[in-house]
């Protein structure tokens, strides 16, 4: 029962990878057909879902195919520096949004 649910988390992982491309591919398309794209707003959103679903096969694959300790540890460094990645992006856009909703002065 513990593997499938540790395969579930990977398969959990694969969709939102696929959901990043998706997303990606959505507004690639939305603004060929001449919609006016937020860039700041476009980065975040499709590389959030990316680097969670790459963070949440990265935690469970190299132990459930067995791997050896370098290789764990590796792929370890490599999900701290994704998580880093994904706090700096929240932070980011967290920002921008509160300073969206702060009234201005008028001079």
């Amino acid at each position: 029962m513990l593997r499938f649910m540790d395969w579930s988390i990977v398969a959990m992982g694969c969709a939102l990878v696929l959901a990043s491309l998706g997303v990606r591919w959505w507004e690639r398309d939305k603004g060929r057909k001449g919609a006016g794209l937020d860039q700041g707003r476009r980065f975040p959103g499709a590389w959030f879902l990316l680097l969670l679903g790459l963070g949440m096969i990265g935690a469970k694959v190299p132990g459930l195919l067995y791997a050896p300790h370098p290789v764990v540890v590796i792929v370890d460094t490599v999900n701290v520096v994704l998580a880093v990645t994904v706090l700096v992006l929240v932070l980011r856009a967290g920002r921008r949004f509160s300073w969206a909703r702060v009234p201005r002065a008028h001079e």
